[in-house]
């Protein structure tokens, strides 16, 4: 039915249009008694080998759903119940923001992509907040932030520390958005100095809690591969936890369709098919310098089961899908993981310990989880 009627309407519809639809109908299924649990038994998929343990959080099955489509906080409880093993929010940036003028998001069917000039739309801190204190037991929810556009960049640790200060009870993990490529005042920090500076107040505030939230980092395709380096040896000097690979990218590179329905999206960062392997690439090339000891969310093009597949022989511990949940609809994440169930990942032994030389360096490092813990455990002081 999703393919023959309920997605031609949707695709006949802008895209936003199609997507506050959308959202208004989860909701409204969350309302109703039992709703959750029907969208469960419609499209959820559950398999013990499909569970897996990361940075101490124990998820349900290794497929999430990238930020971007519950930027409020709105209905990550009805897309949980649709099978996504963990719903990242956001991105969530301390006031609300408009974004760039519309229309600013449209859709390549012929490469399964998409054209996103959003610029951050959201409703801000508070929104989130009143959206995550519902109940949500048994949901691993993680949130993505990011700085205002108007914040200056010079100012941009405060908007960061202001969110995960905030936020930090209401949420299981957070991501450190650094690679916007959406906008016309882009904001990506590209040194060691801009983005520890951003990181140091996080992991400080953090030290002084009971609880601990891994931060992850979340970096941009278009970065040279040098770049790459340089984002995953932070990982391994700081207590940061993971990366997230990686954004939508600005290259049109890969696009299949015509000269003229490219030019009529206008700019914005491209999703979907297109990014596939070179967001693979980069999953491998961050997995191998780190030894593979150190978690990453793999996220970019995954269409199919084989992209999901692909990218955990990479070294992804995680997934997450945004544009093939688009493409694919409400059955997406089920069928994923129906097919990683019939042909289950084989296990590989975790490293234990970080290579000499490549252990944390900060004084705090004590209060991050070894390498080993964040693939099986906390550490002791979670």
């Amino acid at each position: 039915m999703y393919n023959s009627i309920i997605r031609p309407l949707l695709f006949a519809m802008n895209i936003e249009h199609a997507h506050r639809l959308v959202v208004a109908v989860l909701r409204a299924i969350g309302r109703i008694p039992g709703g959750r649990w029907l969208l469960h038994r419609a499209y959820a998929e559950e398999h013990p080998s499909l569970e897996r343990e990361v940075f101490g959080l124990r998820f349900k099955n290794p497929v999430g759903l990238a930020a971007g489509f519950d930027r409020n906080g709105d209905i990550y409880r009805e897309l949980s119940a649709m099978g996504f093993g963990f719903v990242e929010i956001g991105t969530v940036t301390p006031r609300a923001q408009n974004g760039n003028p519309k229309p600013r998001i449209f859709r390549l069917p012929g490469d399964r992509a998409i054209v996103n000039r959003i610029g951050l739309s959201n409703r801000g801190l508070d929104r989130a907040i009143y959206n995550l204190r519902r109940p949500h037991e048994g949901v691993i929810v993680g949130c993505n932030i990011g700085k205002n556009t108007i914040t200056p960049h010079d100012n941009a640790a405060t908007d960061y520390l202001k969110l995960f200060r905030n936020l930090y009870q209401y949420v299981d993990y957070f991501t450190v958005n650094i690679s916007y490529n959406t906008t016309s005042q882009e904001y990506s920090p590209s040194s060691r100095e801009e983005i520890t500076a951003i990181l140091n107040p996080l992991f400080d505030f953090r030290r002084g809690q009971n609880q601990y939230r891994p931060i992850l980092l979340k970096i941009s395709p278009d970065l040279p591969d040098e770049q790459i380096d340089l984002m995953t040896d932070i990982m391994v000097d700081t207590p940061l936890d993971g990366i997230v690979a990686a954004n939508a990218t600005a290259s049109r590179s890969g696009l299949g369709s015509t000269h003229e329905q490219i030019a009529a999206c206008g700019p914005g960062a491209v999703s979907g098919a297109p990014l596939t392997r070179r967001s693979i690439d980069i999953v491998r090339r961050i997995s191998e310098r780190s030894h593979g000891a150190y978690p990453i969310i793999g996220v970019g093009g995954m269409m199919t089961p084989d992209d999901v597949r692909a990218m955990l022989d990479a070294g992804a511990s995680l997934v997450q899908v945004y544009t093939g949940f688009i493409y694919g609809g409400p059955q997406f994440a089920g069928d994923i993981c129906r097919a990683l169930a019939e042909q289950p990942r084989p296990e590989t032994p975790k490293a234990e310990t970080i290579p000499a030389g490549e252990e944390h360096s900060s004084d705090d490092a004590a209060a991050a989880p070894t390498a080993a813990e964040t693939q099986t455990g906390p550490a002791s002081e979670k």
